[in-house]
């Protein structure tokens, strides 16, 4: 679901950014419903001059490891090309009671060349089939959660939040599309304290998905859902610090407890 260095993290915002700077995050979450713990994550981004990775793990905690605990994992590595993120390959893996599941992605070009769930889940008539067309010109689910400022302006200003995200999950095709709200401030235990740039993010499913399915409905009726976002030190790249997602139940939020980000020296020969 980011955290600099205070210092690292204001000059991020203030100032351009030289072509060959690098940066790392390294950040932990928690997240909670209506108030209540559910689960622990951690995210780290490493941001290299013509390339990226990212890996990411997490576990119910609480009231909600006691029903039926469940983790993960993930990662996701690819290039910047012409200033943007292009995706090489996604795999993620999550763990349910007694039960696992696997999605690997490959790209090229923007384009999944090949995608896999292991174990191969159950028919469904009902679900709108995913085409060739919709494996077009997409990005990861993870790749999709960061934003790539161009240029050398504001990194926090509200044209970084102006972006639609085309996302393939290897089994949903949709759309996360990001509107400016506001400016704010956050404050880690530990790492970033500072400006944040809120993003309203609007969910639009494409393929993949059975239209009938409430939750589907629900989180596309959602107009309250956001992305708060906060700079990798170094990078013109934000990541999310905290992200509200209205439920029946209550406000679901996924919160960095630390945000730790530093700008690293670019190599030379």
């Amino acid at each position: 679901m980011a955290a600099c260095a205070s210092l690292l993290a204001m000059s991020a915002v203030t100032m351009a950014v030289p072509a060959n700077a690098q940066g790392r995050l390294d950040a932990k979450y928690e997240a909670s419903l209506a108030g209540l713990p559910i689960g622990k994550g951690a995210w780290i981004v490493d941001i290299a001059e013509d390339q990226y990775s990212a890996a990411v793990s997490g576990a119910t905690t609480g009231l909600m490891k006691s029903i039926g605990g469940g983790n993960g994992t993930g990662t996701s590595q690819g290039r910047i090309v012409a200033g943007q993120f292009a995706p090489l390959n996604y795999i993620s893996t999550v763990h349910y009671g007694k039960k696992a599941e696997t999605i690997r992605i490959a790209l090229a070009g923007g384009n999944v060349k090949d995608s896999a769930i292991e174990p191969s889940p159950p028919e469904n008539p009902d679900r709108i089939p995913v085409t060739d067309a919709h494996r077009r010109s997409v990005l990861d689910p993870m790749t999709g959660s960061l934003l790539r400022a161009a240029g050398t302006g504001d990194l926090l200003s509200p044209e970084s939040c102006r972006k639609t995200m085309p996302v393939f999950d290897g089994r949903m095709r949709y759309d996360l599309r990001f509107e400016f709200k506001r400016m704010d401030t956050v404050k880690a235990e530990k790492g970033y304290r500072g400006p944040a740039l809120v993003c309203a993010v609007y969910f639009t499913p494409i393929a993949g998905y059975v239209p009938d399915r409430v939750s589907i409905k629900y989180v596309a009726a959602q107009r309250d859902m956001e992305i708060w976002f906060a700079p990798i030190a170094g990078t013109r790249v934000l990541a999310p610090f905290r992200i509200t997602i209205p439920t029946p139940l209550g406000t679901g939020m996924i919160e960095a407890t630390e945000f730790i980000s530093v700008q690293k020296t670019a190599k030379t020969n």
